[in-house]
């Protein structure tokens, strides 16, 4: 009987290793066809989703109704499930080298459970050949079991957008592959089940590697080019946002716009393929180059603050500064790799005073992760300058008198590095990227 056949008979049981921000809406969406067992190493983070509740703030408790799902923090449930997937972080380290630590240890708990029969597929984002050259010895050092012959293997790429309701794991085609023309078939008629969109079979496991890490390498790059291209307008001293309007008439220009480039995917995945470049006697200089532009943008907007208060006549060493938002990107609670943290460092080497709100972030991991205290209220009239750092839904209904409210004079700064207000503002100096 086929691997499909006995997760629907219910003959088979499915695990989800790592119930972050990938794993549990995949646990969750499989739990409403086959049961599944929900693993994390987390124990406060597995008790809150046995309560309907979602850590990373994503999902609502009613999206755990109707689920034939077990949550669980211990390694020994694991040996009850056949169809293993692992959707744990692939972080960087300080170097900018892929970090395989969280991955590496994933795979070692997976063996420990391995048996005759099942399957492992990962969704975690990773350079090509990874699957294989790396998790796969593990997988077989561990279990005592052979690749292919004893276990099947698959890599199908997340697509999960953070606080986006739209493009959802069940709307987005799902890039599968497997190590053999049998582990295709099945891991496609599996992920069939949950994904309404449809699969698309990669010919191989290198290639669903790739097809993921470009996807997130493409945006990069040209988003680096906007940024580039904004420090060129603000020097000739004209607005980027105009430029870029002028330019989108033409049917076929891409609209990209300028900003910080953080978060858990285009700030990180291009870093494994240049690593793996690098490995393979190649030097990316495209790529390369994007991340350079976008990793200094967070410094280069906090110099551009400095200087448009500088042009107030306000000293940096008297001045207080008010950012809001810290999370890499709107509506949602992930501080993760967020490049609003560049911007606040770079002001603070002033010796100026930053004070940081945030309505979606978690004051406890900003601390954990950061290592300063979000500022519950702002204060009235207590600022000289206001960087509008994420766009979040409160703040799009702000109009200038409430910044200028914020400010302690006329001759407040706003930078709005979205935009947001351009054309709105008539009494602030309002700068923008």
């Amino acid at each position: 009987m086929s691997m499909y056949q006995k997760l629907i008979d219910n003959e088979a049981v499915m695990s989800v290793v790592g119930l972050g921000y990938v794993g549990l809406p995949i646990a969750l969406a499989f739990a409403r066809h086959i049961k599944v067992i929900g693993f994390d190493i987390n124990e406060e983070r597995v008790e809150m989703m046995r309560n309907g509740i979602d850590p990373s703030e994503e999902l609502e408790a009613r999206d755990f109704q109707d689920c034939d799902i077990t949550f669980s923090a211990d390694p020994e449930d694991l040996k009850k499930a056949h169809f293993h997937i692992v959707a744990v972080p692939t972080p960087i380290n300080q170097s900018n080298h892929p970090d395989l630590k969280p991955l590496l240890g994933a795979s070692r708990t997976v063996a420990s459970a391995l048996k005759s029969g099942d399957y492992v597929v990962y969704e975690s984002t990773v350079y090509p050949g990874c699957t294989e050259e790396d998790c796969v010895p593990v997988l077989e050092e561990m279990s005592g079991l052979k690749f292919n012959a004893d276990f099947k293997v698959g890599y199908s790429p997340e697509r999960i957008n953070p606080g986006d309701k739209v493009n959802t794991v069940e709307t987005i085609v799902k890039v599968v592959s497997g190590s053999d023309a049998e582990s295709a078939e099945e891991i496609a008629k599996i992920y069939n089940l949950v994904v309404k969109a449809g699969t698309h079979r990669a010919s191989s496991i290198k290639v669903a590697e790739a097809s993921k890490i470009i996807e997130n390498t493409q945006r990069d790059v040209n988003i680096a080019l906007i940024n580039e291209l904004s420090i060129i307008f603000d020097r000739i001293g004209i607005n980027t946002y105009e430029v870029l309007e002028a330019a989108g008439t033409k049917w076929n220009f891409l609209k990209f716009t300028p900003g910080l480039v953080g978060g858990h995917c285009i700030g990180i995945d291009p870093y494994y393929l240049t690593w793996k470049s690098d490995k393979l006697g190649y030097n990316a200089r495209v790529i390369n180059s994007g991340r350079y532009v976008n990793d200094a943008m967070g410094a280069h907007v906090g110099k551009q603050v400095v200087k448009k208060m500088l042009e107030q006549k306000k000293n940096p060493l008297d001045s207080r500064v008010l950012v809001m938002g810290l999370t890499f990107k709107e509506d949602v609670a992930d501080i993760r790799n967020t490049k609003v943290v560049d911007v606040i460092r770079e002001l603070k080497s002033y010796n100026i005073e930053v004070d940081v709100v945030d309505p979606f972030a978690s004051p406890s991991e900003v601390v954990q992760e950061y290592g300063f205290e979000l500022t519950d209220n702002p204060e009235i009239g207590k600022y000289d300058a206001v960087v509008l750092a994420v766009r979040h839904e409160p703040y799009r209904t702000m109009d200038e008198a409430a910044f200028e409210a914020l400010m302690k004079d006329d001759k407040g700064v706003l930078a709005d590095l979205k935009g947001l207000l351009r054309g709105q503002i008539e009494r602030l100096n309002y700068w923008s990227l």
